[in-house]
């Protein structure tokens, strides 16, 4: 195995004739400098040419770079040569599927580079053939409407029988509702590997394959659950390589997936029906379980005893913390819970953990027991019940382990409560940074690492991401920018027309309605992106009375509405959709798809969720601004990927109109207009 720090000779010349063969193979392929400069510098990364150890590299591609293909050339022939997985992580599933279903065939059948590579999903994301095959041996397991799918599950053994179906969620030949997937998705409790019967089942299928790939390709919340549970799936870091793609979603899905939540009403309720499985098992589990179930039952009191204080006072706490009727959620200022929440934090994380290994061990010894036919009905539905109450100790464990970390100045956590209009409270727990996380589990693990976007560096800087993900210290950390080749002056022009009201104003939307029309050509495709779903839904009420024709987002699902659009487009009929911020990232128009896009105002978050205001309150704590370190980064790369969807390819010619005269009139207009592509610009005063 090779230790040099360098790339070798050999494996530039590998490089240089892998990228001569793809050229080949691609139609109308002309050279591009800086896909050229992306992969040179990227390789140089990750083969430690500028640093020994700390191979990491921060790399914003603009639109056209040839993003994918540069990262597969310079990547996977270093990984190969030093015999470590390349692991490529994603934030959209759009992305995913893009991957495996066109970049990687094509880059295997023509780099001359040989590799296996597969994708990797998430447990839940697989059936389990075993649970499958019950439900349909025993219908009298399934309630009245599962019944009534019984035909649905019949068609997916038939399926999976043929190989038509490949066993998983996003391949399924028919539409199935979340409940009924719910009753036949793999899970630790059924779908276990030490039982024969399951060894078939597709997620062990899938998981057997890994060990034969040079490259995996996983979502970004998989790859932190896995780094997080100390690579239950993936080669530990120092083994991989890793291509963080759509890098500058990862601190959020890191928040969001460190984040916790756990109902605390009626702790009994479920507690109690944990005692009466316990009490149950007795009779059925042999002999040598009788001490865990005693453990269990004894573990389950504890819990109970310990969550009961903190049921009780929600009863003296509500009418403080939910002073409107209409008021749903409550946030703790400066995470600071109260004094007997803090009190029973770390007793109540530990005792739920405890509870949860008793569990596993007593579910393990059902499984068994479970392999006789004759006690498999009854097993079946005790297993499906144990795993939802291992589901709520592990809510639990998780929120408490978080509030019983002592929050410093300014605190790194939000804390909320909410309640539903059933009257039930549920606490949440969500880290304000996962920089430190990151840092531990990835950045100082990893073999090397690539984190690379079309729009990572913010007003023109790599500091904010530096900062969220934690690079900082980094001593080798390298930063690459390469612009989109297309020729943005010639193809295309923003314009901001004159407007007598700032989308503050009350007579914004009247505005709004008015001009539109205006800006809405015949015979072409529009695209109108809207910061509001409210906004978006009474702007379409009031030009549909004149007339127009619209795709309004929501009123179809995505694919119909892209379909219409495409339809439309190819019969050269005027097309118009209407989307929100989701429209605004991941969606593809190329060519005459999209000529005319309309941004009615700057997309500012309105900092209303309780982790936003805790992300605002830690800033102001430590003297800073909010609005100029949080809203203005966030909208400008939020607006920058906005503009993206104009120009998809070198040909695309187009205009951009933007509804929003802060652009011009606001202190921070500028440096936004400055951080968009070089577009010509037509700014009417």
């Amino acid at each position: 195995m090779s230790t040099e720090p360098m790339l070798s000779e050999k494996l530039k010349q590998q490089i240089r004739d892998a990228q001569q063969q793809l050229k080949m193979a691609l139609p109308n392929y002309h050279n591009r400098p800086g896909q050229n400069k992306l992969i040179a510098e990227m390789a140089n990364i990750v083969a430690g040419h500028y640093h020994r150890h700390d191979r990491i590299g921060l790399v914003e591609a603009g639109t056209g770079t040839g993003k994918s293909l540069a990262y597969l050339l310079a990547t996977l022939p270093v990984a190969l040569a030093r015999q470590k997985k390349l692991v490529i992580a994603t934030a959209t599933v759009a992305l995913q599927e893009q991957l495996i279903n066109k970049d990687l065939p094509f880059f295997r059948e023509h780099s001359a580079i040989e590799f296996e590579y597969n994708l990797v999903k998430g447990r839940s994301r697989y059936a389990c053939i075993e649970r499958l095959k019950q439900q349909l041996v025993q219908p009298d397991l399934l309630t009245s409407s599962e019944r009534n799918q019984f035909a649905l599950l019949e068609t997916l053994y038939q399926a999976w029988q043929q190989r038509s179906w490949l066993g998983d969620k996003d391949t399924l030949p028919v539409a199935v509702d979340d409940t009924l997937w719910q009753s036949i998705s793999a899970d630790p409790y059924h779908c276990t590997k030490h039982d024969k019967r399951h060894h078939n089942c597709p997620f062990h299928l899938a998981r057997a394959e890994i060990a034969d790939a040079q490259l995996l390709v996983v979502n970004h919340s998989l790859l932190l659950a896995d780094l997080a549970s100390g690579n239950a799936v993936l080669p530990a870091p120092e083994d991989c390589i890793y291509v963080i793609d759509e890098a500058h979603h990862l601190p959020a899905c890191g928040r969001d997936y460190f984040a916790a939540f756990a109902q605390l009403s009626q702790p009994q309720l479920w507690l109690d029906k944990l005692g009466q499985l316990a009490s149950q098992l007795i009779q059925t589990l042999p002999e040598t379980s009788l001490k865990d179930l005693l453990k269990l039952d004894d573990s389950r009191n504890e819990l109970l005893g310990l969550l009961q204080p903190v049921e009780r006072s929600l009863s003296e706490w509500q009418n403080r913390w939910f002073t409107e009727t209409a008021q749903t959620d409550y946030r703790f200022e400066h995470a600071a819970l109260p004094k007997l929440w803090q009190q029973q934090a770390e007793p109540i994380a530990s005792c739920a953990q405890k509870t949860l290994t008793l569990l596993d061990k007593i579910s393990t010894a059902v499984g068994e027991v479970a392999l006789t036919a004759s006690k498999r009905k009854s097993q079946t539905k005790l297993l499906q019940e144990l795993s939802q109450l291992a589901q709520k100790l592990e809510q639990q464990h998780a929120l408490w382990q978080l509030y019983a970390q002592p929050q410093a100045e300014p605190a790194y956590q939000a804390r909320w409560v909410v309640r539903d209009h059933q009257q039930h409270v549920t606490a949440h727990a969500c880290p304000l940074s996962v920089a430190n996380t990151l840092e531990q589990l990835l950045f100082s693990q990893a073999y090397a690492c690539i984190l690379c976007s079309a729009t990572l560096t913010v007003l023109n800087s790599f500091d904010h991401i530096k900062f969220e993900l934690g690079l900082t210290a980094h001593t080798g950390l390298q930063t690459v920018r390469v612009d989109s080749p297309f020729a943005y002056q010639q193809n295309g022009v923003i314009v901001l027309p004159k407007m007598q009201n700032e989308p503050t104003a009350s007579g914004y939307t009247d505005e709004l309605i008015s001009l539109l029309p205006k800006y809405l050509p015949s015979q072409q495709a529009s695209l109108v992106l809207f910061a509001s779903y409210w906004q978006m839904q009474q702007v379409a009420e009031a030009l549909r009375k004149t007339g127009l024709s619209l795709l309004v987002q929501g009123e179809a699902s995505r694919q119909a509405l892209l379909s219409l659009h495409r339809e439309n487009c190819q019969h050269n009929k005027t097309s118009i959709l209407f989307g929100t911020q989701s429209f605004s990232e991941g969606l593809d128009l190329p060519g005459k798809l999209l000529t005319n896009l309309v941004i009615t105002k700057l997309p500012f978050a309105v900092p209303t969720s309780p982790l936003e205001a805790a992300m605002s309150e830690a800033v102001t704590r430590k003297g800073g601004n909010p609005f100029v370190q949080l809203a203005i980064p966030a909208t400008a790369r939020k607006l920058v990927q906005a503009c993206g969807r104009l120009l998809r390819q070198e040909q695309d010619q187009g205009r951009i109109v933007i509804l929003d005269r802060r652009l011009v009139s606001k202190s921070y207009g500028k440096a936004m207009l400055d951080t968009l592509p070089p577009f010509q610009r037509q700014i009417d005063y």
